[in-house]
């Protein structure tokens, strides 16, 4: 990525774009790249002024040669600064609305011919219209598992030198791969964070930490974007029923080994399973990371859609580009009709759902990263065409009601994992009386009644279980034309997942 970014300041483009929230690791790109052209690097912020950097100390600034302020100033210093330069602009981006500015850029973009100098933006938010036209976008990438592991070093000396405390570290070398996979797909602000936070409460590193890892992981993921790192703690045991899907999984579970490729085959790219809402489509998500032992990323859709213009395409690029970061992985795409439905036909939203589908099917297709995609769709009529074509994914599943047998392993899940012993009930009465209902709606079933006999003091037995089910109205009842529609629109299209 460094070699792209020095072919871009060599081809004499006058302005460069970096869009990342990793300012610290982008500002130390541009300064290696500089250094290896022998181009000195000037930087602005308005709270810091325009200065330059020490070249004999690394990541020092010099006095203030532009006093900090609005940008116009350092814009107008540089453009009439006869040396040839690098200058590396933070959050000019929403300064370029003001006329005068964008006048003033333009200008130094005209005389870049003279000078040959360079400005570089590296902004957190996508840059306004009014310049972003005029830009050469460079993406930064996530940081390498040789950063990390030198992040890592670099944040257990700081802490240790920091602290009158004995701070330890015993991690194998084992851990600390696993501890890099676990930090893939964060920035280096975010990486020295979660480390610290792991280091501080016991003022130790240790293969122990690698809960506390995760966990801190999954909570900035959930916090700062639309991936949302999910926890899998799950077994194919865990679903009744689907088995020609489980046979499906089990045989490409290694298909992300070097062995694989060894043999001649591609990574598996994905499935899109369709069928009835509550009938296990989500849990098989977990269940296949948890089985495969790979992250489990969830992409929200509702989170993509942004008010202002390009930042919904540029929400989505980064979410891909973040799950790129952290492959090998499974993607989980949720309910995503929700999401795409309107990019099938005319809508209100100026093209922005058939533009986010694009990107998404341009990525699907190209991208060569060990990303296992799950989607999870109700009704996958309402999605163009093109998603379902072979190559964005392996094989589309129907995923029906549970059959009886189904319904009896359902009912034995649900029960075992509440502390009930399945043998103390009439596991076949059950399963015939809930024909018709779903996953979910069994696993409700279960915990009605137990709420039933607890409140009455008894022990929760068949009987229990059997007025609950007479009780509910099960969704093949509520939605039994809309069922009826998509089990016709799938009996030759898809293939049972059971």
């Amino acid at each position: 990525m460094s070699d792209a970014l020095r072919l871009l300041i060599l081809s004499r483009n006058p302005l460069i774009a970096i869009e990342t929230t990793d300012e610290e690791r982008a500002s130390q790109r541009v300064r290696e790249v500089a250094l290896r052209l022998h181009l000195p690097v000037y930087d602005w912020s308005m709270t810091g002024g325009l200065r330059k950097y020490d070249t004999t100390r690394e990541g020092v600034l010099g006095p203030i040669l532009v006093s900090p302020g609005p940008p116009n100033a350092a814009v107008e210093h540089i453009l009439h600064f006869p040396e040839k330069a690098v200058y590396l602009f933070r959050d000019l981006g929403p300064h370029c609305r003001d006329a005068n500015l964008h006048r003033t850029i333009r200008d130094f973009m005209n005389d870049q011919g003279n000078s040959g100098s360079t400005m570089i933006m590296v902004d957190a938010l996508p840059l306004p219209d009014e310049i972003r036209r005029f830009t050469i976008r460079f993406d930064l990438d996530w940081p390498s598992e040789e950063e990390l592991v030198e992040i890592v070093r670099n944040t257990f000396r700081r802490i240790k030198s920091e602290n009158m405390r004995d701070v330890t570290s015993d991690i194998t070398r084992s851990e600390m791969n696993h501890l890099v996979q676990c930090l893939r797909g964060l920035t280096t602000r975010e990486v020295e964070s979660v480390i610290a936070s792991a280091i501080y409460d016991d003022y130790s590193l240790t293969g122990a930490d690698l809960p506390r890892v995760v966990e801190a992981k999954r909570t900035l993921l959930g916090s700062t974007g639309c991936l949302e790192n999910i926890s899998a703690d799950f077994d194919a045991d865990d679903i009744g029923g689907l088995d020609a899907l489980k046979v499906w999984l089990r045989k490409r579970r290694k298909g992300f080994t070097p062995e694989a490729v060894e043999y001649g085959l591609e990574s598996p790219r994905g499935v899109l399973m369709l069928g009835v809402a509550g009938c296990g489509k989500s849990l098989c998500a977990k269940v296949v990371a948890a089985d495969w032992h790979m992250p489990l990323l969830r992409l929200d859709p509702g989170m993509l859609f942004q008010k202002f213009i390009g930042e919904s395409e540029s929400q989505l690029r980064r979410a891909l580009a973040q799950a790129e970061a952290m492959a090998p992985a499974i993607l989980w795409i949720d309910e995503i009709e929700k999401a795409f439905a309107s990019a099938a036909s005319s809508s209100a939203d100026g093209g922005l759902s058939k533009r986010m589908f694009g990107t998404l099917l341009s990525w699907m297709q190209d991208h060569r990263h060990p990303i296992f995609i799950i989607a999870t769709a109700n009704d996958i009529s309402a999605l163009p065409p093109e998603l379902m074509r072979k190559g964005r994914f392996d094989e589309v599943f129907f995923v029906d009601l549970p059959k009886e047998a189904a319904r009896k392993q359902i009912f034995e899940i649900h029960l075992r994992r509440r502390k009930q012993n399945p043998a103390d009930f009439d596991l076949d009465e059950l399963a015939r009386a809930a024909d018709g209902f779903g996953g979910s709606e069994i696993e409700q079933a279960v915990l009605s009644a137990m709420f039933s006999g607890f409140s009455a003091g008894e022990k929760l037995t068949t009987r229990h279980l059997l007025d609950e089910i007479k009780q509910t109205r099960p969704l093949s009842v509520l939605q039994r034309e809309q069922i009826t529609e998509l089990r016709e629109w799938a009996r030759n299209r898809c293939v049972p997942a059971d």
